[in-house]
């Protein structure tokens, strides 16, 4: 039997090509090794104020961008969080077993919160055990996350070994999988941050469905470090980000990137990146138009209900072990 993978992204904001490089391509790279279920976690959301009107647009919208990224729902399992019950009562579940100095230690949480943490919500300060729930919940063997998202994996292997300590074998322990180059994205205006679809910088951010003059504008403007060469240095974050990106999308070394722009400036290397997101973009842009309501739903109805009959022996037996039923 295959080995299963999970994950999933929040319909909130606009999908954006660090979100693209450095979890959606993972993800259609590895559909077909792996028995692949791939999440739309609108429970996440909700740990912030959310209109439900928009909620439920962007959740179809963001099942839109998984199959024009080339996520085969025939090949791999695409639903939404919220339309398998036991999502939910597996976190409480583990909300029993998590420990309040685990969730304190939670920088994503200090992050999100602001410095505000007695006005967020509950839920923004559990939703790591909700994660832990969805990973746990389909006995899921390899989770592909970013660098941003290890702690709250490293935090859900904690809670399966103590639940397996505690109560007996119930849940895999889940590995990650993290790419060495292209894992994080960074602001195409601050290098030292990552990309963000909340960046108040409109020119710090590449989205997926930007068009051609904003992407050329986008790239033209972002920073440069000292010097002058076109190659890959960590102490020059910014070029060394700008050289990622046009990596990963032409699929060439890191060898015939620098050779191809050696003696060239960036006067020549930006307009060359410029196009190539535009040519990648614009395929993206035309497969996501293909893609109506109906079929959409259609399509994460059948993967609900697949993913429902999976959940419900980890939760029955999750229950039994408890002592509960």
């Amino acid at each position: 039997m295959k080995k299963r993978i999970f994950s999933g992204a929040q319909p909130t904001g606009e999908l954006h090509l660090g979100n693209y490089l450095g979890a959606t391509k993972n993800w259609v790279e590895l559909q077909n090794d792996y028995d692949s279920m791939f999440c739309i976690v609108d429970l996440h959301a909700i740990t912030v104020p959310q209109d439900p009107l928009v909620l439920r647009r962007k959740t179809l919208d963001l099942a839109r961008i998984y199959l024009a990224a080339g996520i085969d729902p025939d090949v791999s399992t695409v639903f939404v969080q919220s339309a398998v019950p036991a999502h939910a009562e597996l976190a409480w579940a583990l909300n029993c077993i998590a420990k309040m100095g685990e969730l304190q230690r939670m920088t994503q949480f200090k992050d999100k919160s602001g410095g505000k943490s007695e006005s967020a919500s509950v839920g923004l300060f559990t939703y790591p055990v909700l994660m832990a729930a969805d990973i746990l919940l389909y006995q899921t063997d390899l989770v592909p996350v970013g660098q941003d998202q290890k702690q709250h994996l490293e935090l859900t292997r904690d809670i399966a070994e103590r639940f397996n300590r505690d109560y007996g074998e119930t849940f895999v322990v889940p590995d990650p999988y993290i790419l060495k180059a292209g894992a994080k994205i960074l602001s195409l205006k601050d290098p030292s941050k990552k990309m963000s679809k909340s960046d108040p910088n409109e020119n710090a951010t590449i989205f997926l469905m930007d068009d051609p003059d904003t992407v050329m504008r986008k790239v033209r403007k972002a920073v440069t470090d000292s010097g002058t060469t076109v190659e890959f240095d960590e102490n020059r974050p910014a070029i060394n980000n700008l050289l990622t990106i046009y990596r990963m999308l032409t699929g060439k070394s890191e060898e015939d990137c620098v050779t191809e722009f050696e003696g060239r400036g960036y006067g020549e290397f930006k307009p060359a990146l410029g196009e190539t997101v535009v040519e990648f973009l614009r395929p993206f842009q035309e497969r996501y138009k293909q893609f109506d309501d109906e079929e959409l739903k259609n399509i994460l109805k059948a993967g609900a209900e697949k993913a429902r009959e999976l959940a419900r022996t980890t939760i029955d037996n999750t229950y039994k072990n408890l002592g509960l039923r």
